[in-house]
């Protein structure tokens, strides 16, 4: 049994790593692999990650090369971790949870719980029970189907999909809801890129990137803000070492300078285990937390000022530049040097740079994305683009590049809360029902309708939406609520703790299994950051004979559910993913003649106007320049602007170890980085046990994530970062993006106070409210005093 991490004598602060891959990397991977899967299911398995004939990684959207060019080895150390993760031979069992009830479980933390293993039967806890149970699928579709029958409203119904789902399962999930009469339905996205998606769409009129991956090699500059790919999409950083080499200069916009652009080390390259590594960011700004609207705006201020400008794009193909520049025009310098952190000279280096460069492309992940004013900095980044005409020709463009593995194809194949009309009609006209019109509810929406007694079933295909979502204790509260909670998983996690009175698991294949249906092998279909779609396909027996694949399971609780209803073929389709397919060519814009072009070798592109002929279904039929004020968000003396983030032993919720060495950490996660002229200002010392609190005036409520050790860091005054879903519960609910409503979990304003040595420890990551007297004001006191310091620890 593995030891939770909230107890954390173990935890050593080292010297950060100083690049990316290498001889580590490589030696992490297949320590990490072969004790997971062993040495033949390790072999059989890498190789064929992420090729042709292969499976398509379960962790980033990352595009692959061309199949021509791919490496033997086409994948990164996270990935192989993933593969780990999936393919694990540990097993939880009827047995296992016949042993331990779900309290008992749910003292545990998310480290532990995703080490029991694969989950081997469908189970079930029934009203009042304390235990799972083995259960039939037969029944467990008989028990979705007398739920969802039984509310007084489709829309009562919450239908959540995480982004490894394949565009098969996401298509049959999407029709099912609409067949039922609802459009809820939430997905990861709306908790990362759906700013992205806002804002391009209406600049751009479309919510997608503008590249492909050989746009990435032919760049000359290219600008990463908000991103740390050396953890989160690890083998970009071969791309961008591609574009090094070919003359590209590169610019890392980010609060934290990240190993994974200094001295990179490619591990699928002899050089870059045995050579010197290769520096990929030419130019760092270290912006404070919240600066990146200001900084595009002080650099749109600069190429107006000096007549940098593709006036050709602008004149042919923009609307809104005057406006546009003449609000620039005025930008406050004072005010962007206050909001970024940047000296006036550090923010000229980098306008200097994208100037010089005929194809420039801007990258940008949820370091834009999860604020306030996310959507109006990347219709920044896309003011800025549009000047320089850097959209619509080779080496250039707009490149959000997303997280899950499948996020944008669950989108393109009608995931979505607000469906465009065009997609309805089009469903309509395949399935002959009129779909509902109506938004449905978005993430945040659906846990206040189930906090609040509007929504009684949720269904949750793949992801850990309890600790995926913000405000975990106002989540796993609303979660508890519902009748019925089901939940379609490869391995335990917070998700199947925090349930409805009667809570299902679902157990499903992983990418890497073999799919067997209506006697033939089956394969299924995923999209990358730049729209380019591909089969993917298992090759290990299924971790037990009990597994269904998503597919599988989506179509036959939707069958035990409609039965014949509208004529929809559910069990065609649940036995033959090709009956899906042409579907799918049928209703989704550029899949005409899926099967086929998806099966290709590499798969196909789809189209994306502003690309491939510079042209904008946008509302005025252009590219858009959109004039946003600066918004600033200020930070009271004695707090912290916290960013959550990933460690590089994790991918979204799921935690495969208990390292970062990118960052110097050991042996644990509860740890805030914090700068060390703010550490002595505040009164700590490194090393200190501190509870994180973070108080929001919307609702005046104390959140507070406990147990948390001082770490020294690099990044800028009065910023702090510290992992999530550990500090999910610090992210108010109702602090969203405006215009997206997306989590601001990049700016949430926190204080550190000194930990209560004497508070019970455990393992669950609940956040723990302290004693508030009607003002809500701790009962000891300001929020911003400190009592009785811990003795330092000493972290060798």
């Amino acid at each position: 049994m593995a030891k939770d991490t909230i107890d954390e004598a173990n935890l050593r602060v080292t010297a950060p790593e100083d690049h990316a891959a290498g001889v580590t990397a490589v030696a992490v991977s297949m320590k990490r692999a072969v004790g997971h899967m062993g040495v033949k299911n390790t072999a059989k398995t890498l190789l064929k990650l992420n090729q042709a004939d292969g499976f398509d990684c379960m962790s980033c959207a990352w595009p692959d090369p061309d199949p021509e060019n791919r490496h033997a080895a086409e994948f990164c150390e996270n990935g192989a971790k993933a593969v780990a993760e999936e393919a694990t031979k540990d097993r939880a069992t009827p047995a296992f949870f016949a042993r331990h009830s779900i309290a008992e479980l749910d003292a545990h933390d998310e480290y532990w719980l995703g080490q029991q293993g694969r989950i081997t039967h469908p189970m079930v806890k029934r009203p009042g029970g304390t235990h799972y149970e083995p259960i039939d699928w037969d029944e467990a579709n008989a028990i979705i189907a007398r739920e969802i029958t039984a509310l007084d409203s489709p829309d009562e119904a919450i239908f959540y999909t995480s982004g490894r789902a394949s565009n098969e399962a996401a298509f049959a999930y999407q029709l099912f809801a609409r067949a039922l009469g609802t459009n809820n339905m939430p997905d990861c996205s709306n908790m990362c890129h759906e700013s992205t998606s806002i804002a391009l769409a209406e600049s751009i009129g479309i919510g997608k990137a503008s590249v492909s991956m050989n746009d990435v090699y032919q760049a000359d500059v290219i600008l990463i803000a908000g991103q740390n790919p050396g953890t989160n999409h690890p083998r970009m950083l071969s791309a961008l070492e591609i574009a090094k080499r070919r003359g590209a200069k590169i610019i890392a916009v980010n609060p934290l300078r990240e190993a994974g652009l200094h001295n990179f080390r490619n591990p699928q390259v002899p050089r870059g285990i045995v050579g010197k590594g290769t520096d990929i960011a030419d130019l760092h700004l270290p912006i404070k937390i919240n600066g990146d609207l200001a900084l595009f705006q002080a650099i749109g201020s600069l190429l107006v000022e000096w007549d940098a400008l593709d006036h050709d794009f602008i004149d042919r193909h923009s609307t809104g530049f005057e406006q546009w520049a003449e609000h620039v025009r005025s930008v406050d310098w004072a005010t962007v040097e206050h909001a970024t952190g940047l000296s006036r000279e550090q923010i000229t280096q980098a306008a200097e740079m994208i100037r010089a460069s005929d194809k420039t492309i801007y990258c940008w992940a949820m370091g834009l994305t999860q604020h306030r004013n996310a959507v109006a900095t990347i219709k920044e980044v896309c003011n800025v683009a549009f000047a320089r005409g850097d959209i619509g020709k080779p080496g250039a463009g707009l490149f959000p590049v997303r997280g899950h593995s499948n996020v944008q194809g669950d989108r393109t194949m009608g995931i979505w809360e607000r469906p465009p009309q065009s997609f309805l009609d089009s469903l309509q006209t395949e399935f002959g029902f009129d779909p509902p019109r109506e938004h449905g509810l978005d993430t945040v929406d659906s846990i206040r309708a189930m906090r609040d007694g509007k929504a009684h079933v949720f269904i949750g295909l793949g992801g850990n939406f309890v600790h995926a979502s913000p405000d975990t204790a106002v989540t796993a509260e609303a979660m508890t609520k519902t009748r019925l909670t089901v939940q379609i998983s490869t391995k335990l996690n917070r998700s199947h703790l925090r349930c409805g009175d009667t809570a299902l698991i679902l157990p499903t294949l992983g990418r890497t299994e073999k799919d067997v249906r209506g006697g033939k092998e089956q394969f299924i279909s995923v999209e990358d950051s730049v729209c380019a779609v591909h089969a993917s396909r298992g090759v290990l027996d299924p971790a037990s004979p009990h597994l269904r694949s998503e597919t599988a399971i989506v179509c036959g609780f939707a069958e035990a559910t409609l039965g014949d209803r509208h004529g929809i073929r559910w069990s065609a389709m649940r036995d033959d993913y090709d009956v899906i397919r042409d579907h799918i060519s049928r209703v989704v814009v550029g899949c005409e003649d899926y099967t086929a072009k998806v099966d290709r070798p590499g798969g196909f592109v789809l189209p994306h106007p502003p690309r491939d002929t510079r042209t904008f279904q946008t509302k005025s039929g252009l590219a858009e320049f959109v004039a946003s004020p600066i918004d600033v968000l200020e930070v009271p003396e004695g707090h912290l602007l916290l960013q959550t983030l990933r460690s590089h032993d994790q991918y979204n919720t799921t935690i495969y170890g208990l390292s970062d060495r990118y960052r110097g950490i050991e042996g644990g996660r509860r740890v805030v980085f914090v700068h060390p002229d703010d550490i002595a200002h505040l009164g700590f010392s490194a090393g200190d046990l501190v509870d994180l609190t973070a108080r929001w005036d919307d609702d005046d409520i104390v959140r507070m994530a406990p147990d948390f050790r001082i770490v020294p860091y690099d990044t800028p005054r009065g910023t702090a970062a510290a992992y999530y879903p550990e500090t999910n519960p610090l992210v108010p609910l109702d602090s969203t993006a405006e215009g997206s409503n997306t989590p601001t979990s990049k700016a949430v304003i926190i204080t550190m106070k000194a930990a209560d040595t004497g508070r019970t420890r455990h393992g669950s990551y609940d956040t723990q409210q302290p004693d508030v007297d009607e003002d809500g004001q701790d009962a000891e006191g300001s929020d911003e005093g400190h009592k009785e310091h811990p003795q330092p620890v000493h972290l060798s």
